[in-house]
């Protein structure tokens, strides 16, 4: 690295010139920056657009996003995913009006104490907003840094990652982070991309060993991903004599918290999907059902496991339902279910209940 000199003033050119007009790029309002990097996270720029958009109208301020219900929070950020982000985000949003006067802090030690900020966000965070010396390392910046320094170690470990931090800060240019950040991730997005980078178009391309080396599509290496598990869920769509259909909403804590769902969960060894609901439903809800009608299967992928979900219209047969896995259940018609957040699988058969019942 000590050899090559990494040419800041071509890339900040080169995206003065050639960077795409996106709304968090419009503003210095620490908290709009903020929530478009968490948005940002493990989450397409297309995709994050409309939701940005949608959540500024909602939530213009922190303080709006603190006092906020956490339902309409929820609502606001359903469908796209990691939903520990928006509670994090409305957690963080009250930390700052208790403990920084509503203000967002500046410090980057108070930024990074902010729940669900961690060292990235906090040096996007500061370095855009408040023109501070921080070096942001994403999926983007570990790419185009290892290429151009052709840095071949594993980007799946730490150590390497840590390594990457070291050299972006090396070559960070005091005074000028923000834009250099952005540019830096910008190229990574458009130009430097995972596979068929346009070398062409990269204005890195002369200096990037990689490049020389026609080596691009080894670095940056990644050790192959693990296997994850695959899981067979089964839910009851209970439906009363009024058509009403009962939701429950998942504890607080814990994957997919403070969303609704419809009761069920996972199929074990040696059980069959149907008798799966029914022990399920006993020990969610305390009741005996009965007369399961298959109504839907669908495939979703999560972070770590995906899953073949199959839903089944049912009836309680005996006993009263209550919520001994959740935090309260409902009974709510098919029209009311737009107005409740939840994941995307469950949101595809509360489409179809729509479809289905819904009144036209």
């Amino acid at each position: 690295m000590d050899s090559i000199a990494f040419p800041v003033t071509e890339l900040t050119s080169w995206y003065n010139a050639n960077r795409r007009e996106l709304p968090w790029r419009e503003t210095r309002d620490p908290y709009a920056i903020w929530i478009s990097e968490i948005m940002l996270q493990q989450t397409r720029v297309d995709t994050v657009i409309p939701y940005y958009e949608r959540w500024m109208q909602e939530f213009p301020t922190l303080e709006s996003l603190a006092r906020a219900d956490q339902q309409s929070v929820l609502k606001c950020w359903e469908g796209l995913g990691y939903y520990s982000r928006a509670r994090n985000a409305q957690d963080a949003a009250k930390m700052i009006l208790s403990n920084h006067k509503g203000i967002f802090p500046q410090d980057p030690e108070s930024v990074r104490a902010l729940k669900g900020i961690g060292a990235y966000t906090t040096a996007a965070i500061c370095s855009i907003a408040f023109d501070q010396d921080l070096a942001v390392v994403d999926g983007n910046v570990i790419r185009v840094l290892s290429r151009f320094f052709y840095i071949q170690e594993d980007v799946r470990k730490p150590s390497v990652v840590k390594q990457i931090q070291l050299v972006a800060d090396t070559v960070l240019p005091k005074g000028d982070a923000g834009r250099f950040n952005q540019a830096l991730m910008e190229l990574g997005a458009t130009v430097c991309k995972p596979r068929n980078p346009d070398c062409q178009a990269c204005p890195l391309a002369s200096r990037c060993t990689a490049f020389r080396m026609m080596a691009v599509d080894k670095v940056p290496y990644k050790s192959p991903a693990k296997k994850i598990p695959h899981h067979l869920i089964s839910v009851g769509i209970l439906m009363d004599d009024q058509g009403k259909v009962l939701i429950a909403q998942r504890p607080e804590e814990g994957f997919l918290g403070g969303l609704w769902e419809f009761p069920g969960g996972k199929v074990n060894k040696d059980e069959t999907p149907e008798d799966a609901l029914i022990r399920e439903l006993k020990e969610e809800l305390g009741i005996e059902a009965g007369g399961l009608d298959y109504f839907h299967t669908l495939n979703h992928v999560y972070s770590h496991f995906k899953i073949t979900l199959t839903a089944w219209l049912t009836s309680i047969q005996e006993g009263v339902p209550s919520p001994k896995a959740s935090q309260q259940i409902r009974w709510v018609s098919v029209d009311e279910l737009p107005n409740y957040p939840f994941p995307k699988a469950n949101r595809v058969l509360t489409e179809k209940l729509q479809s289905r019942f819904g009144r036209e």
